[in-house]
């Protein structure tokens, strides 16, 4: 029997065997081979390889390359794409300046080697791994798993290479005396939601986490829309359902456990030793305690009945749904949650003195960190397709397994694992994953990739606007040992990334969506740099790298709207200041400042932001609380590096903010603003000590500084400071 599709847009209906025909000969789905570069009529316009496809195309075309940038942008535009930060006016000058052929070379060089490099373009691969600090969905109950977070730092920091990199995070317990960082890894897959709702039915959320790995590894490694035969096979694309089962059945047969993670230091310290001792100890006196079990639980009973809908609403998220459960339906887990709550209470602790002596014990006790990962089972699980996608209705059995438009799948045993589609998804055979890859690369240095549609190479996606460079990029990429500041720094080297973004009517009018690349483009930076360059350019930027979530100012009532009301606990000193990347992310309410500039959700993969334009961006600049902290700061370091004359100060302010000295008419609108703003807060000193947070203070230098932070907040809402040229 053929199964009629829906109508695609080319307006003809396609039998599902005609479209898996036709699939098979796509171009993505054909391996890359090595094209020569082209020459070109003037070769010196040419810094590597790259510059000769892309000039090629623009002669083609009857147009010419943009004029380098200025220095000052060029240095800014790479410390924003490599590090997430922009650069200090001592390194704009000290490049600028800076007579040598081989300087913006050395700049590179010493950026890609910054540890700050490693938490950039850890965000970029958190996105696509749906990294977050909660399980997800109405309850929303907090996780602990950010020592993935930092290995993928550390990872990208050592540049380890991607096929290395993808093998650790599909399958790093599986290999051979497999390390405690390998073992973390694995918590790429771990980064799913999970369902703590009353009455669900656990197995239909595992299918579903098993589901969204399945998708999240199409997406990342193979640009595809892998999901889309879950419950039929692919309208498009050559992929049938069995074959989506079948890979299924490699990520099916996994546990789900929580590790220790303990650092070098505290594992030389001696703090698991010192637990598993202090453990023993408890557990001696539980034993006592166990021997009064049935008093212990009629007064916990007892107790249980005066607990308020206020004192519920303080619980942690598990408790809370603990308490809520009738005593005879809890599981064992439950029945301890609620019972390690009734011990807080002085209730307890009179009518059982043994509990006090647990309390401190227990406070004595190392807190190691803990985090997800992945396990294989020893228990093997059998895997069949569902029929119209519904695990309720199992059909034909089905082992692991690649489509079969792709490559071969090598494996050593029977049956085949994680490992083996570890090594196949970076198989030099296959046509996909460099592509992709580069690719994504590619979209974070141009704002747009090779293809546009970076997350479908399918027959439905674009095709490469420059083919024959995505290919020799891919191929590169292979032969490069999958080193990905290789590429990285390839892409940045070459004279098409180098170009002035200044827009030209030829160009408009030629290529208005500048697919040729005969500019740079002007892009929005990512919300996190946002916060960072703020943080930055105010000297209040806290570059401490690694460790728990953190919680920054927010403001109030964010969690009005949320189920379960969630904990907060803003942050003092330097953890306030740390990057974005370390804000604690709650998917239920996520950070607004983040949000608003349009960071992704974490509740699935996210292959390419949006950048919108909204007056809540340029309202969260003017008044959010961090950024208010963010230009009294610069206000005070402005004063306080010496610069007494206006002018000087005004200069120095623009190098801080925006890596140029201003204009002559922007410097006279500045110092005007100043003046008013001085005279206006002279007048009105109660909003002066307001905007500056002090309700003290040198009586004449407080509208001046008032007026200061008021301009700092200007200088840090202008699109050009949110904006990499």
């Amino acid at each position: 029997m053929t199964l009629f599709l829906s109508m695609p847009a080319s307006g003809v209906v396609i039998a599902a065997d005609t479209a898996q025909a036709a699939g098979a000969n796509h171009w993505a789905f054909v391996r890359p081979e090595r094209p020569l570069p082209p020459n070109l009529r003037d070769a010196e316009q040419a810094h590597n390889p790259i510059d000769r496809f892309i000039l090629a195309r623009l002669e083609k075309e009857g147009l010419k390359p943009s004029s380098p940038a200025k220095r000052a942008t060029l240095i800014r535009r790479v410390s924003l794409d490599l590090l997430g930060l922009p650069p200090s006016p001592e390194e704009v000058d000290a490049f600028v300046n800076d007579p040598r052929p081989e300087a913006y070379e050395q700049l590179v060089d010493r950026l890609l080697a910054s540890p700050t490099y490693g938490e950039r373009w850890g965000r970029h691969w958190l996105d696509l791994a749906r990294y977050a600090d909660s399980n997800g969905y109405t309850r929303d109950f907090p996780r602990e798993i950010w020592k993935y977070r930092d290995w993928v730092i550390d990872a990208l920091n050592q540049n380890m290479p991607f096929d290395q990199f993808t093998l650790e995070q599909l399958a790093g317990d599986l290999l051979p005396n497999a390390t405690p960082a390998q073992q973390i890894a694995t918590g790429f897959h771990r980064n799913t939601l999970f369902n703590e709702e009353g009455g669900t039915d656990p197995e239909q959320f595992r299918v579903d986490a098993v589901a969204d790995r399945v998708a999240t590894t199409g997406a990342v490694f193979l640009g595809l829309t892998i999901e889309c035969a879950r419950c039929h096979s692919h309208k498009y694309d050559p992929i049938s359902q069995r074959e989506y089962y079948e890979l299924f059945a490699f990520l099916n047969n996994c546990d789900e456990p929580m590790i220790d993670a303990p650092s070098e230091r505290e594992i030389a310290r001696g703090d698991l030793e010192k637990r598993k001792e202090i453990r023993a100890r408890i557990a001696a006196l539980e034993k006592e305690l166990q021997g009064r079990r049935d008093e212990f639980l009629k007064h916990q009973l007892a107790w249980e009945k005066t607990i308020t809908p206020e004192m519920r609403a303080r619980l942690p998220g598990p408790t809370q749904t603990a308490v809520d459960q009738a005593p005879d339906k809890r599981d064992d887990a439950q029945k301890k949650l609620v019972a390690d709550l009734f011990k807080t209470t002085d209730t307890a602790r009179r009518l059982f003195p043994v509990i006090e002596k647990i309390a401190e014990l227990q406070a004595t006790e190392p807190v190691i960190p803990t985090t997800l990962v992945l396990k294989e089972r020893t228990e093997p699980r059998e895997t069949r397709i569902h029929k119209r996608g519904n695990f309720l209705e199992p059909g034909d059995k089905v082992n692991p397994s690649v489509p079969a438009v792709l490559h071969p799948l090598a494996h050593s045993g029977e049956p085949p694992n994680r490992v083996d589609l570890a090594r196949w998804l970076t198989d030099p055979a296959n046509p996909l994953t460099a592509r992709v890859v580069v690719n994504r690369y590619w979209q974070r240095f141009f704002g747009q990739g090779l293809v546009e549609t970076e997350n479908d190479f399918g027959t439905q996606g674009s095709r490469p606007t420059h083919p024959d460079l995505l290919d020799w990029l891919a191929c590169e990429f292979v032969a490069s040992g999958w080193n990905v500041k290789t590429m990285h720094r390839l892409i940045v080297m070459s004279a098409t990334y180098r170009q002035s973004s200044a827009h030209r009517p030829d160009l408009q009018s030629a290529d208005p969506a500048n697919r040729l690349l005969g500019r740079q483009n002007r892009l929005r930076v990512d919300a996190e740099v946002v916060r960072d360059a703020a943080l930055t350019v105010s000297g209040l930027l806290t570059r401490e790298i690694g460790g728990p979530s953190v919680f920054p100012p927010q403001p109030e009532g964010v969690f009005e709207f949320t189920q379960d009301p969630k904990p907060w606990k803003t942050a003092d000193g330097k953890e306030r200041y740390r990057r974005a990347l370390y804000t604690h992310f709650w998917r239920s309410s996520p950070y607004p400042a983040l949000m608003v500039f349009d960071a992704p959700n974490a509740n699935v993969t996210c292959t390419r932001r949006t950048r919108s334009n909204t007056p809540l961006q340029a309202l969260t600049l003017a008044n959010d609380h961090q950024f208010i902290e963010c230009a009294r700061a610069l206000a005070d370091r402005l004063f306080s590096q010496g610069a007494k004359r206006i002018e000087e100060q005004v200069a120095h302010a623009f190098r801080l903010c925006l890596s140029r000295g201003p204009r002559p008419e922007e410097a006279n609108r500045l110092a005007d603003l100043l003046a008013q703003q001085t005279k206006r807060f002279a007048e009105r000193p109660e909003e002066a000590r307001q905007l500056l947070g002090r309700a003290d203070g040198d009586g004449e230098q407080i509208p001046v500084r008032a007026a200061w932070t008021f301009v700092a907040r200007v200088l840090m809402n202008v699109d050009e400071f949110v904006t990499r040229e």
